[in-house]
């Protein structure tokens, strides 16, 4: 079976959302007291004290942009932890972050024209990376989908994205 790789956000679009994100807001940081904040740029949750911020981020537009497409009415923004500062980005930890038994994600389907294809429900089982695997090959099956980005149910955020491999 192939592996994927979950992607986070990239240091150069991390750049920018740090100044004004896809909203046009400027970053607010602030000290996470509790820590479990998903962190969209290292992919890891967050630790009591970290400095972090949500900011808003559109996914699809930003990759949209790099391969000069348009997503049309598919282009929507939404919530999203980062670390305040730049880190080093993901370092080990889980093949697919944010994953755990008994939670709800969306794997959703786009095309290379940025048109939703359409999504699996998956209810993660207590070996999550398993389901991921199977519902990642499933999508990339079909040749029209170019890449899928997996969001948690409960708050509908983007968590990472998957890209067909070339």
């Amino acid at each position: 079976m192939t592996t994927y790789t979950a992607r986070p956000i990239a240091p150069v679009i991390l750049k920018e959302l740090r100044s004004v994100d896809d909203a046009g807001r400027g970053m607010v940081p602030v000290a996470d007291g509790e820590g479990g904040a998903p962190l969209r740029c290292c992919l890891r949750r967050s630790s009591p004290g970290e400095v972090i911020a949500l900011v808003s981020y559109a996914p699809l537009r930003r990759w949209a942009a790099e391969t000069g497409v348009d997503p049309g009415a598919y282009d929507e923004q939404g919530p999203v932890f980062i670390h305040a500062q730049e880190c080093a980005g993901p370092v080990g930890g889980a093949r697919y972050p944010f994953a755990r038994g008994g939670v709800l994600r969306v794997v959703r389907r786009y095309s290379g024209e940025g048109r939703i294809l359409g999504g699996r429900l998956l209810d993660l089982p207590s070996t999550p990376d398993e389901s991921l695997d199977a519902a990642f090959s499933e999508a990339f099956a079909d040749p029209e989908v170019a890449l899928v980005h997996v969001r948690a149910v409960e708050y509908g955020c983007f968590l990472y994205e998957v890209r067909r491999r070339p």
